[in-house]
């Protein structure tokens, strides 16, 4: 379990590009070959997690859980089967909003636009690893837990469609449109497109 020890507002946050230059840093912790992770501890924030490769699949979460390198969580687990199943060489789990909290129901109340400001850099950053960015809309019914998480979305799909990103979902849309979350997925499920900006525009 990990609930906020406060705002983030109140911390003086790592910069992406900062996260960046010590997760390219050798660690003990872990095999930097391997896993791109930022900042690369343990922190009330997360801007990236994921395995490298040219064409990952980028999956879309509400905010970071628990895991970290060589310690997935089950969430983790069925991204990275999904985006090896449909034929990416590695998966990077981004979220609408960086701080860390196992319960949303314990995320801060007022966006940190410090914090939004350099999760955007972060997504500008996944986008241009691979020549045809792949976004995997992900987040379930939690994007209805906070007002600023639409917006700060709305942030990303402009971000996405300066980097000519394709969206897509995978599983049973629910009632109000909100994309399949990526537990209780099959294994071989197919991603299928997915028009995140009609799905805005109905929110």
């Amino acid at each position: 379990m990990h609930i906020p020890k406060g705002s983030t507002a109140e911390m003086e946050l790592v910069t992406f590009r900062q996260a960046l230059a010590a997760a390219n840093t050798p660690s003990e912790q872990y095999d930097i070959e391997t896993w791109l992770y930022a900042p690369n501890f343990y922190s009330e924030y997360r801007y990236i997690l994921g395995t490298r490769g040219e064409n990952p699949l980028i999956c879309i979460g509400i905010n970071p859980s628990t895991a970290r390198p060589d310690d997935l969580d089950n969430t983790l687990k069925s991204v990275e089967r999904i985006a090896l199943g449909n034929g990416f060489d590695s998966f990077i789990m981004f979220n609408v909003y960086a701080q860390r909290a196992t319960d949303p129901d314990a995320m801060e109340q007022t966006c940190n636009l410090l914090l939004h400001r350099e999760n955007m850099e972060a997504f500008r950053y996944v986008l241009s690893i691979s020549h045809a960015p792949a976004v995997w809309a992900a987040w379930g019914t939690i994007i209805e837990k906070r007002a600023y998480l639409p917006e700060c979305l709305k942030d990303m799909l402009r971000i996405g469609e300066e980097k000519g990103a394709k969206w897509y979902c995978a599983g049973k849309v629910s009632k109000k449109g909100h994309p399949h979350h990526p537990l209780y997925l099959r294994k071989d499920e197919k991603l299928k497109p997915f028009d995140v900006g009609a799905y805005l525009a109905a929110l």
